[in-house]
């Protein structure tokens, strides 16, 4: 496996830089990943090659950037089993996350309905659904996680239960614990129940296929620059029938069919919510990134994550005084971890020294934080282009850190 590893590793040139003097050990793919020679080019062959905007144009260049725009589209629907009009361009998962819980509120939540979360849950899938609660009056039910970072599922169902329910959003992977969540399972019984299933998608793209029509979600949202793509782009799915019936989240140039003085009416799906000009050379680049996942053997370099997450989570858990937060037999190769008496941040700047890149703070967690009884804590995330020995020079250095700070 090291020298299929090595062959991927020489697609992205960021890895071959120095961190502090250092070979850089990059493991901090959570919050956001490298992007292999491909993607960077698609995007730059776009404004070299292709920049004109989209939609109307009847010149050569408009025509050809709209037909990369439009390939875009279906690249990304085809790699997740749905149709390219299930397929919105956002500016990531937050947006989505922001665009589907403003148009669910306005066309189908009324005062007293309620909406499930769980304590796992990222703050952009929090917080856009405190803000329509507050201006609907509605309750907000959060399920419980359980001492291996796990969800409470018979509080979940007792909640899917009542008749109040009627939306259920949450993670496929816990960006902090890594606790892959039984999506299959949990869909059919929110189903069952008549509650419409949100999923945020961010950590799950990136470490394998996701078949959205198995899944049968009626909405998954994920961020490009999470899974080997740009920035600044990111996609919301919908179930097409779901979408036609909501309202857009924005107005402006796009999203409409006609504009008068007298009103307006509305695009289909998914131009209505694609107001403005969009981020072709984005949509462009994340295509590349997903054309260069089709390209792997994706169950093979799974199971390469997964030997790193086994070897480095055993490694820590032999050291005194360091704890993992998410011990769930099924998790992705994430690993959030505190050590009595020393603060991450000083942990992860020594660490730095060593040409290791990790994340501290709350992850965008600070409710999960609470639970958990710390106020932030160190983050390992793998990609499938980390190796082995990342890994073990990421244990030496931790072990190294906590000798210098005890």
């Amino acid at each position: 496996m090291t020298d299929e590893i090595n062959a991927v590793r020489d697609d992205f040139p960021i890895l071959k830089k120095l961190n502090r003097g250092k070979p850089l050990a990059y493991l901090d793919n959570a919050a956001s990943s490298q992007k292999p020679s491909c993607v960077i080019d698609a995007v730059a062959n776009y404004y070299l090659k292709q920049n004109s905007n989209v939609h109307r144009g009847v010149y050569a260049l408009a025509e050809e950037a709209e037909t990369h725009y439009h390939g875009a589209r279906k690249t990304i629907a085809d790699w997740l089993n749905v149709s390219p009009e299930e397929i919105i361009f956002v500016r990531g998962a937050t947006e989505a996350l922001n665009l589907v819980a403003h148009s669910i509120s306005k066309k189908n939540l009324h005062s007293g309905d309620s909406i499930i979360l769980t304590q796992m849950e990222h703050h952009a899938n929090i917080v856009p659904w405190q803000m329509v609660a507050d201006e609907r009056n509605l309750e907000i039910k959060v399920v419980s996680i359980l001492e291996n970072g796990s969800l409470d599922l018979d509080e979940l169902n007792t909640f899917l239960a009542e008749e109040t329910s009627k939306v259920l959003s949450l993670c496929h992977i816990s960006n902090s614990l890594g606790t892959i969540n039984p999506m299959d399972e949990i869909i059919r019984e929110a189903h069952a129940h008549n509650v419409q299933v949100i999923v945020d998608g961010a950590q799950s793209v990136p470490h394998g296929r996701v078949d959205l029509k198995a899944m049968d979600c009626d909405f998954f949202a994920f961020s490009g620059h999470k899974v080997f793509g740009p920035m600044g782009i990111g996609v919301l799915y919908g179930k097409k029938e779901i979408l036609e019936s909501l309202p857009p989240y924005q107005g402006g140039g796009d999203m409409i069919d006609e504009v008068s003085f007298r009103g307006t009416t509305y695009a289909p799906s998914p131009q209505r919510f694609e107001a403005g000009t969009p981020n072709v050379a984005g949509a462009i680049g994340l295509a590349a990134a997903i054309d260069y996942l089709a390209s792997q053997d994706m169950e093979k370099l799974a199971q390469h994550e997964n030997t790193l997450l086994h070897f480095t989570q055993n490694e820590l858990q032999a050291i005194p005084g360091l704890k993992i937060h998410g011990t769930t037999a099924d998790k992705a190769a994430v690993i959030s971890f505190s050590v009595e008496g020393i603060h991450p941040h000083d942990l992860a700047t020594l660490l730095d020294a060593e040409g290791i890149a990790i994340r501290t703070g709350h992850h965008c967690c600070q409710p999960l934080m609470e639970v958990l009884g710390v106020p932030a804590t160190a983050r390992v995330s793998f990609a499938f282009y980390n190796s082995l020995e990342d890994a073990e020079r990421f244990v030496t250095a931790v072990k190294k850190a906590i000798s210098i700070l005890s």
